[in-house]
């Protein structure tokens, strides 16, 4: 928290004056300070982390020499003993929290021009007024005031010579105790109020990752609940719940959750770019294809971290919540219980899945000695010993458009001047890119039900009329979260309130 605290003090002579501040430095101290205490300055103990020392600069502004024309605070001329709180030479306070790094430095009045400014605008408007309330200041996201009033006491002496305030309180330490207390104020604030930096409203991932995980506390909830029943059932056959862990839960709609239940390992895939080169660029091309479709893809192979590493890698082309799988099974499962399928070589795929327009195979095989890895592989020594076939009842041909979200995704992944991270975030913007047009055909044709015709038309203008792009947003449709589908309904059903016309 950035804040300054400010004692003023309205004299009869020279009006409102600033008699103490102390302000918070994050950044390294002026020209001509110093962090430990020099020549003639005290350390003083050390309280709450915070140690305090006297002398930090050479000057204050507070005394304004007649030289420095460009000082922000009153001439010497202008003042008197009851507007001034150091002493003229005094050096100010300092104290340096060693767990923050943080410095309060304290002196008659800030050193920045624009602190000043602001410090001496609040001075006048507390002491110039009888009602003290919170205030802004012009700017509300710079600066706002809150001003405590004290009862005035004398500050004259015999009606002659204004009085200090450490002549009235008989305390020459006075200055210094103020700088401790405002400094522990400051740091007080500090560690209850922080400033939080939003860069922007959360994506439809994290709003599903945050609902997958509130799922997962919820059913381990349930589980918790029901140990003591599981605890009076029969006991089970030896080998058997050895096995019931090692089965991955196919009944559950969340996200891999079966993948945090085996042993991971170092990625067989490094990034789309490498699958591709392994695959080669037909191959690669017609299993994106599939995926970015929606379409069940279906990898075997008896290496379950290669088929773990290949989901990993092919799930980031997808919304999250577009992803469904089950990493290792020892049975075919229906294409609406997941996208992905793991399975080992002896299972045997349904033949009208085989022949399917809407099923992509990746068979993984032991290579034959002789042959070599594809050109250009990076890092193909545990990859040089498979042979990948992939088979769809229906081929992508080459000439074939595609969506357009593929066809960006290629040209990143060809181009050579952009490395893995950057690619990453390339295809990061493009998912955000075709989940915004998303929402608005869900907006358009869910929530507003408006005619097919109205809807061709937001497709020419998404740039998405093509067939493949139609396809696509439909199945992207199914990854929205339930905030956002929840937070529509109720606005179309509830809509604001507006004041009635006269």
């Amino acid at each position: 928290m950035n804040a300054i605290v400010a004692l003023c003090h309205f004299c009869e002579l020279h009006g409102p004056r600033t008699l103490f501040c102390t302000e918070v430095l994050h950044a390294p101290l002026p020209k001509g300070a110093g962090d430990s205490p020099g020549q003639g300055e005290q350390a003083e103990e050390e309280e709450g982390g915070i140690q305090m020392s006297s002398g930090i600069c050479t000057h204050s502004p507070a005394e304004g020499a007649s030289t420095e024309s460009s000082s922000p605070g009153p001439k010497k001329s202008d003042m008197c003993e009851g507007c001034r709180s150091l002493a003229v030479g005094h050096p100010g306070y300092l104290s340096h929290d060693k767990e923050t790094s943080i410095k309060y430095v304290s002196h008659q009045h800030p050193s920045h021009p624009q602190l000043f400014s602001i410090v001496r605008q609040a001075c006048v408007r507390s002491l110039s007024c009888e009602v003290f309330e919170a205030e802004q200041f012009g700017c509300p996201q710079r600066a706002q005031r809150m001003n405590t009033a004290f009862t005035p006491f004398l500050h004259q002496r015999n009606g002659n010579a204004a009085r200090s305030l450490t002549s009235l309180t008989s305390d020459d330490n006075l200055w210094a105790c103020l700088h401790t207390s405002f400094a522990w104020l400051l740091k007080a604030c500090g560690s209850r109020l922080t400033e939080k930096l939003l860069e922007g409203a959360p994506t439809e991932d994290t709003l599903v990752q945050m609902e997958k995980l509130a799922d997962l506390e919820e059913e381990s909830e349930s589980w918790d609940n029901s140990e003591a029943e599981e605890e009076k059932a029969s006991v089970l056959p030896e080998g058997a719940e050895r096995r019931e862990l090692t089965k991955c839960p196919t009944g559950s709609s969340l996200l891999s959750d079966c993948e945090s239940w085996q042993p991971r390992k170092l990625s067989v895939f490094k990034s789309l770019r490498h699958m591709r080169q392994v695959l080669g660029a037909s191959s690669f091309r017609m299993l994106a294809w599939h995926v970015l479709m929606g379409n069940q893809v279906i990898w075997k192979s008896r290496d379950t971290d290669l088929v773990l590493s290949a989901f990993e890698v092919l799930r980031t082309m997808l919304p999250v919540g577009c992803v469904r799988i089950i990493p290792y099974s020892s049975q075919y499962e229906e294409a609406y219980r997941c996208n992905f399928l793991g399975l080992s070589p002896h299972v045997q795929i349904p033949t009208h899945v085989l022949s399917s327009e809407f099923a992509v195979v990746v068979e993984v095989h032991t290579a034959v000695p002789s042959s070599l890895p594809p050109a250009g592989c990076e890092d193909d020594q545990s990859l040089s010993k498979y042979e990948f076939v992939v088979t769809s009842g229906s081929p992508v041909a080459a000439d074939r458009v595609g969506p357009t979200i593929l066809n960006k995704m290629e040209a990143a992944l060809t181009n050579q001047n952009l490395s893995v991270d950057v690619v990453d975030q390339c295809l990061i913007c493009l998912k955000e890119e075709w989940m915004n047009k998303v929402k608005v055909l869900f907006k358009f044709t869910k929530v507003d039900s408006r005619p097919k015709e109205d809807t061709q038309k937001l497709l020419s203008i998404l740039g998405a009329s093509e067939e493949d792009n139609v396809k696509l947003l439909k199945f992207w449709m199914t990854g929205l979260s339930k905030t956002y589908k929840s937070h529509l309904m109720s606005t179309v059903r509830s809509p604001p309130a507006t004041e009635p016309r006269n």
